[in-house]
């Protein structure tokens, strides 16, 4: 009664998902030191990937394929529109007292943003601990504001941009992610679920009158210039068709951001480091001592990244386990666990994305701890995230749950010690 008594407080959060419990009335305390470890390892591992990009836009179609990226993306993903990668990002750390490791990066539609920026907040003072979060949504607001205004300007246009937010509207955690990051950008925007979008493929004349100019057009019948769809993965994006035309609205939509004609946010770039065959590139430069990289950053690669490759047979051969995953997954959706012998010995039940090029990953355990739930106390494993803003750490969070972190995870609130 207390948690539901609290969480429902909180206006527009999803507290339970799927009907079951979500976000604990319970809180994990942090050291100032461990925080900073993790910003630390998140500016690091930041830098490595954002620098990586600018190569991955040299390497030819052969290759981009080669590392998960659809044929239809591949002179999309090579179109920059800022100086930085993604705006919103999220590195997901394996965190001990002794190392960090990544397991992946998010750059494209990152979600755990309401939690970790908004709600994290609301806890700590409930529970009356230090936010260590403090400042971020404020950071995240002005980041926000910032690159929708960058987007617009990119498309040289001298009035105010339409800007919308969209997300499935059926899906409550989405809706309302996108629903806070409007609110919070403070930019006049509107919120249209995705399926309310209409594409125009061709400009309509009458005569030589200009009647419709082709475009994306909201639920007013308003042509769209920026269109911010945090939680949409491009690759499911790439594949959409007009459910009655089965024109490639999708593709489409793909060609007018290349054509300036369209600004989309995340940017393109965030899909280019969305494939977690990157990592496997990134190591590979390592193994082979590659000058790409100072040695400077080759000892954070050393000390950051688990050996990642494009097929399983390193770890057979030195009989390590392993984590097979699928190189444009999400929360653990098909992603297997094999013993050092290849036997399997764990596996998500979720199997959306076996077409996916897969990536072979050293396997490391997820350190486990005692959360409180409305059924008790339980161990849990527990993974931290932390969000990139512009390429730049931000807020932290933890999600705890099972070795493999999939979509029934708990949030897990962290707060620095006692005030």
């Amino acid at each position: 009664m207390s948690r539901q008594s609290f969480y429902q407080s909180i206006e527009h959060f999803w507290h339970d998902l799927y009907e079951t419990e979500y976000a604990l009335y319970d809180l994990k305390e942090e050291t100032d030191d461990v925080i900073c470890r993790i910003r630390s390892a998140a500016n690091r591992v930041g830098h490595l990937f954002f620098k990586t990009a600018h190569l991955l836009r040299q390497l030819n179609d052969d290759t981009l394929r080669s590392l998960g990226f659809p044929n239809e993306s591949l002179s999309f993903i090579r179109f920059q529109l800022f100086q930085w990668e993604s705006v919103i990002a999220r590195l997901d750390f394996v965190v001990t007292d002794s190392d960090i490791k990544l397991l992946e990066l998010n750059a494209d539609t990152p979600t755990f943003i309401k939690e970790t920026f908004h709600v994290n907040h609301h806890v700590c003072h409930h529970f009356g601990f230090g936010n260590p979060n403090e400042g971020e949504e404020q950071q995240l607001a002005e980041a926000l504001k910032h690159a929708i205004f960058q987007a617009y300007n990119t498309l040289n246009r001298t009035t105010y941009p339409n800007v919308v937010f969209s997300s499935h509207g059926d899906h409550e955690e989405d809706k309302w992610t996108a629903m806070y990051l409007m609110k919070l950008s403070h930019v006049h925007a509107k919120y249209v679920p995705l399926d309310k979008l209409r594409v125009v493929s061709e400009s309509i004349y009458e005569g030589n009158e200009l009647l419709i100019e082709e475009g994306l057009y909201d639920s007013d019948g308003e042509r769209v210039d920026v269109l911010y769809r945090q939680t949409y993965p491009i690759e499911h994006l790439m594949d959409d068709k007009d459910p009655y035309t089965h024109e490639k609205v999708g593709q489409l939509l793909m060609k007018w951001v290349e054509e300036k004609k369209l600004v989309m946010l995340n940017p393109p770039s965030a899909f280019l480091l969305q494939s977690k065959a990157v990592q496997a590139l990134i190591w590979g430069l390592f193994e082979e001592k590659h000058p790409y990289f100072t040695e400077e950053e080759h000892s954070w690669i050393s000390t950051y990244f688990l050996p990642t490759y494009l097929d399983a047979e390193p770890f057979l051969h030195k009989q390590h386990s392993f984590v097979k995953k699928p190189s444009f997954g999400r929360e653990g959706d098909t992603v297997e666990i094999y013993n050092g012998d290849g036997v399997k010995i764990g596996e998500d039940k979720q199997k959306t994305y076996k077409a996916s090029l897969p990536i072979f990953q050293q396997f490391i355990s997820l350190p486990t701890h005692t959360i409180q739930t409305e059924q008790g106390e339980k161990r849990a494993h527990f993974m931290y995230g932390c969000f990139l803003l512009n390429g730049k750490a931000s807020a932290i969070g933890v999600r705890a749950g099972n070795q493999i972190t999939d979509n029934a995870s708990y949030f897990l609130p962290i707060g620095r010690k006692k005030l």
